[in-house]
């Protein structure tokens, strides 16, 4: 099952990313994924290590952005992949049968090859910004999610990321979309958890469903 928020980790440092899965979980966070960049990844095991740990006390899932190996490594719950990581399938056959893979997409035809690669979920972003540096993707908006939305068909679950903030989520869900993954809207409030959860409808027995192949 597959919660309708996602935490992302953020963070000036692994401290402070460590720091705000402690309080994404103190806060009632179902799942948090820990994204780190730019650091090695000897730094990234030790973090992941020790998330792992702080989401364990908390029945809190866990997931890590784009390093396969040390979700493995550190038992977490499973793996998030950028548009520019491994092949969904090599990852599958590397991490354990319970481990879950979501994947993100930015238009119509990276969803179609995630879901035939039978991905968990799909974080299909960004909604509303893109980083200075990132030229290829598009901003979707409510009119891309709803197009894509309505060309897949698809139960696989498909999550909006990319500066959601709480009054955009009743729009969003109106497209079909399944849910949201929401960093900087958090880490500024983590009693924003409690609110998305309730325009989410996000209890545990509203988690969306997914099946392992």
């Amino acid at each position: 099952m597959i919660p309708k928020l996602h935490y992302i980790s953020q963070g000036n440092s692994p401290k402070e990313h460590l720091d705000s899965i402690q309080s994404a979980c103190t806060s009632g966070a179902e799942l948090v994924q820990l994204r780190l960049k730019s650091v090695a990844e000897k730094e990234i095991l030790k973090i992941a290590n020790a998330a792992r740990e702080i989401t364990s006390q908390y029945q809190t899932r866990l997931l890590i952005s784009d390093h396969y190996i040390i979700a493995k490594e550190v038992k977490a719950d499973g793996v998030h992949l950028e548009t520019t990581d491994s092949c969904p399938t090599i990852v599958r056959d590397y991490l354990f049968p319970w481990q879950i893979i979501g994947a993100t997409a930015n238009t119509l035809q990276e969803c179609e090859i995630l879901i035939a690669k039978e991905v968990d979920y799909i974080s299909l972003a960004p909604f509303r910004f893109k980083t200075s540096k990132d030229n290829s993707t598009t901003v979707l908006g409510l009119n891309g999610y709803a197009a894509i939305i309505e060309a897949l068909k698809t139960e696989t679950p498909i999550l909006a990321a990319g500066g959601i903030t709480k009054e955009d989520v009743t729009n969003i869900l109106e497209t079909g979309i399944s849910g949201i993954a929401v960093s900087k809207g958090i880490t500024r409030d983590f009693n924003m958890i409690k609110t998305f959860n309730q325009l989410l409808n996000a209890s545990s027995t509203a988690e969306q469903r997914y099946t392992l192949k």
